[in-house]
Formats: structure tokens, sequence, C-alpha cells
């Protein structure tokens, strides 16, 4: 299952993928991907762009200081699929579910997380994914149809996630240990 969701606002579909990693971990789910975190600095047009990498723990900074009056994409490709490695990595534990922060150019560009996104759904691994308005064209011809969009509130994304996981990976391992 592939789940969407689109949050009018800066940094705001952030703040509701935090929510619902938080709710889901909280409730014993296990989750790969990545949230994103945006960090203002003084003097910088720009702020870092973090991502908490939801299985392991870690953070990785994905942009790049281009200056204090950059105006360009600071995206940190080799970061980037560096942070995608090692959740590929991660997906090969028992998951519940992959989150992923943004389906974004790189997504659009066949790049980023679009290759884990369509391994996950071929094993079965739900999907729950943010997409901006000036990504939802490339999301839509990338998911065919296959997508969900889900009302982007705590309560009814995780509710979504709930649904879409069933029973959880970590739960049925020990069940069956």
């Amino acid at each position: 299952m592939l789940g969407a969701i689109t949050v009018e606002g800066r940094g705001a579909s952030d703040r509701l993928l935090f929510d619902i990693a938080a709710r889901l971990q909280a409730d014993g789910f296990r989750l790969a991907g990545a949230v994103q975190e945006n960090v203002e600095r003084e003097g910088r047009r720009r702020a870092d762009m973090v991502l908490h990498l939801l299985a392991e723990g870690a953070l990785r900074q994905i942009s790049q200081d281009l200056g204090a009056q950059s105006r360009g994409c600071c995206l940190d490709p080799a970061a980037l699929e560096e942070v995608v490695a090692r959740v590929e990595t991660a997906l090969l534990g028992p998951v519940d579910l992959l989150v992923v922060n943004k389906f974004g150019k790189a997504e659009i560009d066949g790049r980023g997380f679009r290759p884990l996104i369509g391994q996950a759904l071929v094993e079965g691994i739900p999907v729950l994914v943010a997409v901006g308005r000036g990504s939802r064209d490339g999301f839509d011809a990338f998911a065919d149809g296959m997508a969900e969009w889900i009302t982007p509130t705590p309560d009814a994304a995780v509710a979504w996630c709930k649904a879409a996981i069933g029973q959880p990976a970590g739960r049925y391992q020990a069940q069956q240990g």
C-alpha cells in the first residue's frame, strides 16, 4: 500500500511525519525511512536540511552550504544517496512501514528514494510519503493510480498506517520466535 500526504506550509509535512513516526514507534511499530528537519541558521536564506533515519535513530545533513546569499537548490545529492543506502539496509530487517520525507525532484527524476519505494511495495511493506504540490504530477505518474491520498492530520495518517501495516513485522517475529 502506498499512502501520500500533502500539507500546505513550509515545514508542515516534516512536522506531520515526525508526529506520525513518533506515535507509531511509541506503539512498537518498526519504521524505516527518514523524516526531515529544517534547521535555521542566522544569516542564511536557506535552512540546513537534516534527515532523521528512523531505523537507526541517526541524523544526516543532506544540504550543502552554498553561501549566505544562495538561492539555488542546496541538496547534496551524495548525502541523499548515502541516506538512501542506509535506509535500504534497514529494509533488510523486520520493517512495518517505510516513511519517505519527500517525493521531490530527485524521485521524479528516478533517483533518491524512488527505487526504495518500489522495493518496499514489492516486498509488501507499506509506504507513507509526503508529496509537495509542485511534485504531485510527477508522483501521480510514478504511482500510476496505486496511491491513496490521506487526509493530512496525525489521527487520519496514523489510522491509515496501522490499517496498512496489519500484523507488525516486529511483533510477528516475536510471536514466532
